[in-house]
């Protein structure tokens, strides 16, 4: 499956499973990880939710591979809402810890995932792009949310403008992951710290973790709906679509700022 499913114990593991392509996500594993996600949710026997990538990288974002032209705005935000948006806001407000284990890429929304998570383990050669500005398009899935308040305002426009890539050792420095750790020792790590939590008092971490996040303003729910407004006016633009067309023909975009 694209998206692999595997429970110990109290322990849930979600592998995004596309390595030819980078993990990056196709219609069909969208669907499958928010339906894993809800699972999950109503499952009260699990206490703890791994994520990760197979291969050697963690998610490369949407998959833009098929040519998709511009959309218009009614359709767009429906798409953002009921895909981006609906395992974001799944992975963020799940009521167990949440650990993403990063090797490699992960990029656009597939930082977005790592960034969902309440814990970030990332191996020694994890790379973060926000990747938007690649494609024409402003930062969805909640990026920007996690990167103000991380790495401030000045940190988050630089990342963003110039959708460069960040080294682990720069996300660390930036308070954009947890800790890094040795590529070899990256699942051992995060399976030992799963273990932990879910042996914890996993009621009262959900209520720190809700506590936390109503302790930040605005909500990202509220955050996720102007995304949803902002994203879909982008998908309507000649920049987007030359964006999405430079990107599978591998070449530089000629963007026009129209």
């Amino acid at each position: 499956m694209p998206v692999d499913r595997n429970d110990t114990g109290a322990i849930a593991r979600l592998t995004i499973n596309n390595p030819a392509r980078l993990n990056a996500l196709d219609p069909a594993m969208r669907a499958e990880l928010i339906a894993h996600l809800q699972d999950i949710r109503a499952d009260e026997n699990l206490r703890c939710l791994i994520i990760t990538g197979a291969g050697g990288s963690f998610c490369s974002g949407a998959d833009v591979s098929q040519p998709k032209g511009k959309r218009d705005v009614r359709t767009a935000r429906h798409i953002i809402r009921t895909n981006a948006h609906t395992y974001i806001s799944l992975l963020h407000d799940l009521e167990i810890p949440v650990i993403a284990a990063v090797r490699g890429h992960a990029a656009g929304v597939g930082w977005s995932i790592a960034l969902a998570s309440d814990v970030v383990l990332a191996a020694d050669d994890a790379k973060f792009t926000s990747a938007f500005g690649r494609i024409g398009l402003a930062p969805d899935g909640g990026l920007v949310w996690h990167l103000m308040r991380a790495a401030g305002i000045y940190a988050a426009k630089d990342i963003v403008f110039g959708a460069r890539t960040i080294t682990a050792q720069e996300a660390l420095a930036l308070r954009l992951v947890t800790r890094i750790v040795p590529q070899a020792d990256l699942m051992a790590e995060a399976e030992a710290l799963a273990e932990s939590y879910a042996s914890g008092p996993t009621f009262a971490i959900a209520l720190a973790k809700k506590q936390m996040h109503n302790a930040l303003f605005p909500s990202m729910t509220t955050f996720l709906e102007h995304e949803a407004l902002m994203q879909p006016a982008l998908h309507t633009t000649d920049d987007a679509v030359e964006g999405a067309a430079a990107f599978r023909e591998k070449r530089k975009a000629r963007f026009t700022g129209r």
